[in-house]
């Protein structure tokens, strides 16, 4: 017998909440310390394999680099526990100076993940741990171009979570991948929050679940190389990070704004370090293969090295070459340039000076409406501050190649693979996410004055008014006091409290 996939993958996704929602109870009573040893271990557990899943990701999905996703896994695999040594998430975050709890996080309950092709095991590797850290059960739901490799890894995860005693059921998949599936996970009564990472398609059935969302968004991120900038860092920190993992991190420059008077200097440099300036010819052709006619990205022009793209685009580079520019005026709608490519694969734009690029930048930014990263090259503060204070946009990024400083390696940010969009409205958050989005925190309020005392000089200032410039007279104003005292005191009543 055949079975309907939509109707399993529901039958799981409502098997997999309940579960979670069973382990969560238990969950809830563990401390900071024990969550913290689970996620040391499964972190090391991880780290063990990266390779393996990283080459399992790329053999399946056909997108990015093995040594790239290896590194993102052991960037997670080794830069989240030592970011969350310090952070307490759950329990008595805060306290007074005599001992007072004034602070409690607590977990918020059962999350459902999604997780990009781009970067299928990084990704929920980050996520899984948050979760852990903060006390929550997480399910994941499998995408369908990485069902193998998200399968392997949280067996992984799964297998040494346990054994350092997470309950059963607090961290699962929802192998079976389906819309129908995801939506019945998403709309459970038992999932208190979702998570989606770079998953655009899904979003529309993320708002009908009506929950919680944390969108981790993708976007039109420009570069700007401002005149002050060290011209051959610039270059090398923007090849590297639109070269990295064949261009598909959501935080990678997806566009590069030139001041025009160093844009000589920098085209050299770009050149230098194995960019490809296009041709209009060229450009042409690789535009009208980037997407298919219903708009959505084609799958053979995603995540492929820079030589592989410009063959399949018709056309040939030099070997060695590693981004492909197409050097653009204007950006407009139907522009496929002015959109995220997922590819090593760079518009160029020239503006007279930093304000013609700063509203160049809005204009880039504001075209999907996503506000994701923006990066800025530049030794003059000024110019910085004014970037940092009038984009629209989640994160601005100084002087780092922006695939890298956006995930927090090359930067101080929170270490993510899931980054929040600034502009959109999608998410609840743009933040890197971290542990301490994934709970809610109780606030405790100690009594500092007493209700008689708050009141009566509310009601002496309000009759005060009253005599002032309503005619009332002292006495008459003095016994309204009085009565007002009386009322107090009748609802403290005898012990002092309503």
């Amino acid at each position: 017998m055949i079975a309907d996939n939509d109707l399993l993958s529901m039958q799981y996704a409502r098997i997999l909440a309940e579960n979670a929602a069973q382990a969560s109870r238990e969950l809830r009573t563990f401390s900071q310390e024990r969550l913290d040893a689970i996620a040391e271990h499964v972190a090391s557990a991880l780290d063990g394999h990266a390779e393996e899943l990283a080459l399992m990701s790329h053999e399946e999905t056909g997108y990015g680099c093995v040594a790239d996703k290896t590194a993102m896994i052991r960037f997670v695999c080794r830069s989240l526990p030592r970011a969350f040594r310090g952070m307490r998430c759950v329990g008595v975050l805060k306290e007074d100076g005599r001992g007072g709890v004034l602070e409690v996080g607590v977990p918020l309950g059962v999350i459902a993940a999604f997780c990009p092709s781009t970067s299928p095991v990084s990704t929920l590797a980050a996520n899984a741990l948050a979760a852990i850290k903060s006390g929550n059960c997480i399910v994941f739901a499998h995408h369908p171009r990485a069902v193998r490799c998200m399968t392997k890894a949280l067996e992984i995860v799964i297998s040494a979570a346990v054994e350092a005693g997470l309950p059963e059921g607090a961290i699962a998949g929802l192998s079976c991948p389906a819309k129908s599936g995801a939506l019945e996970l998403m709309k459970h009564p038992a999932v208190t929050l979702v998570m989606m990472t770079a998953v655009p398609r899904m979003l529309p059935l993320a708002h009908a679940a009506g929950k919680p969302l944390i969108c981790g968004g993708t976007g039109n991120g420009p570069a700007f190389i401002e005149r002050t900038a060290d011209i051959d860092r610039a270059a090398e920190d923007i090849i590297l990070s639109k070269a990295f993992d064949c261009g598909t991190a959501p935080s990678a420059e997806q566009c590069v704004v030139v001041d025009a008077c160093a844009a000589d200097r920098v085209r050299r440099a770009f050149a230098s370090r194995g960019a490809w300036f296009m041709t209009a010819e060229q450009s042409d052709r690789l535009a009208g293969m980037l997407f298919r006619s219903d708009g959505r990205h084609r799958r053979d022009m995603v995540g492929v090295d820079a030589c592989t793209l410009a063959r399949r685009a018709g056309f040939e580079v030099p070997a060695g070459t590693r981004v492909l520019v197409a050097e653009r005026t204007h950006v407009s709608d139907y522009d496929a340039y002015n959109r995220e490519l997922l590819a090593p694969v760079l518009p160029w734009y020239e503006e007279d000076d930093w304000m013609h690029a700063c509203e160049k930048c809005i204009e880039l930014l504001l075209v999907d409406r996503t506000g994701h990263t923006l990066s800025i090259h530049s030794s003059d503060e000024d110019v910085i501050r004014q970037f940092a204070l009038k984009k629209p946009v989640a994160r601005v990024l100084v002087n780092t190649p922006a695939c890298l400083g956006g995930m927090g390696m090359t930067t101080d940010l929170f270490p993510s693979m899931t980054q929040g969009s600034g502009l959109s409205g999608q998410g609840m958050t743009s933040d890197n996410v971290s542990p301490m989005n994934l709970v809610y925190v109780r606030k405790v309020g100690r009594g500092a004055s007493s209700a008689e005392d708050v009141l009566s000089s509310l009601a002496d200032a309000g009759t005060a008014g009253l005599c002032g410039h309503a005619g009332i007279s002292e006495e008459k104003a003095e016994a309204l006091r009085a009565a007002i005292r009386e009322i107090v005191r009748k609802l403290a009543g005898p012990s002092g409290a309503c």
